[in-house]
């Protein structure tokens, strides 16, 4: 069974322990220091040089004292490892595969940066390197891992929100948390990326989340792109035949017959 990540949404302090560690680990550049006007996010999304992000999520609410309160959602964000990876599919030199270990890896010195797996992820995860030209995104630690190592971001984390290991166990082990949630009156906690209905299936890394995916910037029924092909196909078959009306129309000139016809 592949690895992968549970991250606990519940469990979240919103620290950036992770995304310091990623960096640090992966030697990726900083995003700056410019405040960006949402809350105590300043990275914003998932990029080329961001593998981890933690969101943060101000929801308002009414307070007994002072009339106004706010309610705290944060969510560590990371590259999915779908079980159908969209961003795989597309990738015309085989720079993307799944290695041993089950995660979506993206080779280097493969990649040529055509960027096709950019628009191909459903969660907006791939990004081009604006230096290098080519796709990156998170390797789930690989080099780590072949040391038998867990991840950086999982290793930093303070409150074990992001957990790493075997996909089977995570899966147990995550279900349980929700199952205790409920009993303690948190009904609405459930797992998001696990038993899929959807083309992308299961997440390798998934979420154990409170509100709604959207609110946490993640798709509520992500798809694949192939998926649009059939409505893509009629909307143009559509186009093309009206295009092709009209320009027969325009060109169509009416008989000697006819014209006496309107006289």
């Amino acid at each position: 069974m592949p690895n992968g990540f549970f991250t606990d949404a519940t469990l979240c302090i919103g620290c950036k322990a992770c995304e310091v560690a990623c960096k640090q680990w992966n030697q990726l550049p900083s995003d700056g220091y410019k405040l960006s006007g949402h809350s105590y996010d300043n990275t914003l999304a998932l990029s080329s040089t961001t593998w981890r992000h933690v969101a943060f999520v101000e929801q308002a609410r009414p307070s007994d004292d002072t009339g106004k309160a706010v309610n705290w959602l944060m969510l560590s964000d990371v590259c999915k490892h779908c079980t159908h990876a969209g961003c795989m599919e597309a990738c015309p030199t085989g720079a993307i595969v799944r290695n041993e270990f089950g995660d979506v890896y993206v080779q280097p010195d493969i990649c040529n940066g055509c960027g096709y797996c950019v628009p191909s992820c459903p969660f907006g995860v791939v990004d081009r390197n604006e230096t290098t030209g080519l796709a990156a995104k998170c390797t789930l630690c690989y080099d780590r891992q072949k040391d038998g190592i867990e991840p950086a971001c999982a290793k930093a984390c303070p409150t074990d929100s992001i957990r790493f290991g075997d996909l089977d166990t995570l899966k147990e082990r995550a279900r349980s948390r929700v199952e205790n949630l409920h009993a303690r009156g948190e009904t609405s906690a459930y797992l998001y990326g696990v038993d899929e209905k959807t083309s992308v299936g299961d997440l390798n890394a998934f979420f154990l989340l409170t509100d709604r995916p959207s609110v946490y910037n993640l798709p509520e029924q992500p798809r694949l792109p192939q998926e649009n092909i059939a409505t893509s196909f009629l909307a143009s078959l559509i186009t093309a035949t009206v295009l092709t009306l009209a320009t027969a129309f325009s060109l169509w000139k009416p008989s000697k017959k006819d014209r006496r016809f309107h006289r």
